[in-house]
């Protein structure tokens, strides 16, 4: 399971979801509205727009937010957004990679760098993290969709180069210029909507993390999500299910 989805799941058992689905709302408006403004405010016609909108849809977003988000672009009161990417290591020597959208570089900069600087991290050169990760294509089904045989054959025929299936469900991999062509074919085959469709950095190689530098690395990790600018974090971190419960306490 990828640094970002353990992540996820230790807020979950936390029990801090109403904040943890708060923030993804917001998050999932903002890509909305950005998506609208730099293309047409039609998800039919906007590849990207309609990846957002059916990652909000799949969160449970109100249509009426969805909505306001897509109008908010088109209304022209809407803020320039600029993205930006942030590399760093943490704890345990975890390499992150930090996307932001913001309307102020400066604050974003001068946020996320304290983020790391005091939780025990440091701030690195752009490619000094995302050499050991590959931006791909991310596609996630519950594990209801299919059989693991049946989301393997499926995920190849729609064009996909990797499945990765657990407890929790199906996570198809693809080439990030075919995200939205795979994405297409897996609902046309199923019938059903995707968990979640995004552009991510996967790493290709894990650093394990136990004691106290997991309990730094994720006191980072939940002031990065706190901060209004970052949209997504990934690490290359892993953790034993142990860790894991412990955390979650």
């Amino acid at each position: 399971m990828a640094g970002h989805s353990k992540w996820a799941n230790i807020q979950h058992r936390k029990g801090k979801q109403d904040k943890a689905r708060s923030k993804q709302f917001s998050k999932l408006s903002k890509e909305i509205t950005i998506a609208a403004k730099m293309g047409a405010p039609d998800p039919a016609m906007n590849p990207r727009l309609r990846l957002a909108v059916n990652n909000a849809k799949a969160a449970s977003m109100p249509k009426d937010v969805i909505q306001r988000a897509i109008d908010k672009a088109t209304g022209g009161d809407s803020a320039d957004y600029e993205a930006i990417r942030y590399e760093g290591f943490a704890p345990g020597g975890v390499g992150l990679i930090v996307e932001c959208s913001t309307d102020n570089r400066n604050r974003a900069a001068g946020d996320v760098r304290a983020a790391f600087s005091k939780n025990g991290g440091n701030l690195g050169e752009t490619g000094s993290v995302s050499f050991g990760f590959e931006n791909v294509g991310e596609i996630v089904y519950p594990k209801s969709v299919g059989s693991e045989e049946a989301v393997m054959e499926a995920a190849i025929d729609a064009g996909a180069s990797d499945v990765a299936s657990d407890d929790e469900g199906h996570t198809i991999y693809c080439a990030r210029e075919d995200l939205a062509e795979v994405a297409a074919a897996l609902e046309a085959r199923f019938g059903a909507e995707a968990s979640s469709t995004n552009l991510i950095w996967k790493p290709a190689n894990t650093v394990p993390v136990y004691g106290e530098d997991a309990d730094r690395l994720f006191r980072m990790l939940e002031v990065l999500e706190d901060l209004d600018d970052v949209q997504n974090v990934y690490g290359n971190y892993e953790l034993s299910d142990d860790e894991m419960e412990r955390l979650s306490q």
